[in-house]
C-alpha cells in the first residue's frame, strides 16, 4: 500500500500536518469535512468510501461498483446532518465549489473513462432494471416534483425531503454531481446528443436535475438548515488541544486497517 501513496500524497500529508484547512476562512465545505473527521462514525464511513474509490490498483482501474456501494453505505449509515453537510455545503467561490465537486471522488463514482459523457438513456435504463436504483429514482421524482398550485412552484416543506431523496441517488447508476465549480448546478454524467427517437424521454430525465426549480431551491436553501450538530462539532474543534490527527478515542480505523490505510485519507483531507 505504501507504493500506492506516491510522492504527491506524501507531500499532501506533510501539508496537512503543517497547516489546518481552517486557514481557508469561512469555507463551509472545509467546516463540513472537519466536522465529519471529528465524528467517529462519519470519519470511518468516509475513510471506507475514499479507500474504495481511490483504489487504482483494482483490475481495470476504478472499481466503480465497490466505490458506489461504499457511497451508498456512507449516506445510509452516517449521521445525516454531517453527510448532507458534505454534499450540500454552500459555496461563495470556485475554490469551495471545486472542493465540493470533488468530495465524492467523481473520477470514479460519477464520470466514465471517456472524455465525452454517454447518452442519458444508458444510466436511465440501468436504473430502471436495478432493485437499488429504481425505488430511489421514484422517490426523488416524487420528493422534488414541482407543485404548480404553490406560490413559488414548490411546496413550503419540500426541501428537506428533496435533499434526502437526492442524496439517495449518490452511489447508484445515475449518480449525480455538481457539473462545475462556478455554480450549484447538478446532473448525472450523461447528455442527450445521441438518444435518437428517445430524445424526448432523455431530455425529460435529464431535466429532473437540470431544469428542476424545486431541487435547485432545496440545494441553495441548505444554508438556512445548517445543522446544529455540525456547529456543535465545529465548536469542539476550537479546543487548542484538538487536531485532525487527534480526535476522540472512539474514532478508530476500520478493523484490519493500518496506518498506511489511513494515510491517503489524511493526505487528501484538504482536497476532499
Amino acid at each position: 500500500m505504501a507504493r500506492c501513496l506516491g510522492p504527491l500524497l506524501l507531500l499532501l500529508l506533510l501539508l496537512l500536518l503543517l497547516g489546518s484547512p481552517s486557514s481557508e476562512g469561512r469555507n463551509r465545505c472545509v467546516d463540513a469535512a472537519e466536522a465529519c473527521t471529528a465524528d467517529a462514525l462519519c470519519q470511518q464511513l468516509r475513510t471506507e468510501y475514499l479507500a474504495r474509490c481511490l483504489d487504482r490498483a483494482a483490475p481495470g482501474g476504478c472499481p466503480r461498483a465497490r466505490c458506489r456501494r461504499a457511497l451508498r453505505r456512507f449516506f445510509a449509515r452516517g449521521p445525516p446532518a454531517l453527510t448532507h453537510a458534505l454534499l450540500f455545503c454552500p459555496c461563495a467561490g470556485p475554490a469551495c465549489a471545486e472542493r465540493r465537486r470533488q468530495t465524492f471522488v467523481p473520477a470514479c463514482a460519477f464520470s466514465g473513462p471517456g472524455l465525452a459523457p454517454p447518452s442519458c438513456l444508458a444510466p436511465l435504463d440501468a436504473c430502471e432494471h436495478s432493485r437499488v436504483c429504481r425505488p430511489r429514482l421514484l422517490a426523488f421524482q416524487a420528493s422534488c416534483a414541482p407543485a404548480p398550485s404553490a406560490p413559488d412552484g414548490c411546496l413550503p416543506d419540500q426541501a428537506p425531503s428533496c435533499r434526502r431523496a437526492y442524496a439517495g441517488l449518490v452511489g447508484t447508476a445515475i449518480t449525480p454531481n455538481y457539473v462545475d465549480n462556478a455554480s450549484a448546478r447538478v446532473a448525472p454524467w450523461c447528455d442527450c446528443g445521441a438518444s435518437g427517437n428517445r430524445r424526448e424521454e432523455c431530455e425529460a430525465f435529464r431535466g429532473l436535475f437540470t431544469r428542476n426549480r424545486c431541487l435547485d431551491s432545496a440545494i441553495q436553501a441548505f444554508v438556512s438548515w445548517w445543522p446544529p450538530i455540525l456547529q456543535d462539532q465545529l465548536d469542539s474543534l476550537q479546543d487548542p488541544g484538538h487536531s485532525l490527527l487527534q480526535v476522540s478515542s472512539a474514532d478508530e480505523p476500520p478493523e484490519g486497517s493500518s496506518l498506511f490505510f489511513m494515510l491517503p485519507v489524511l493526505a487528501l483531507q484538504p482536497l476532499l
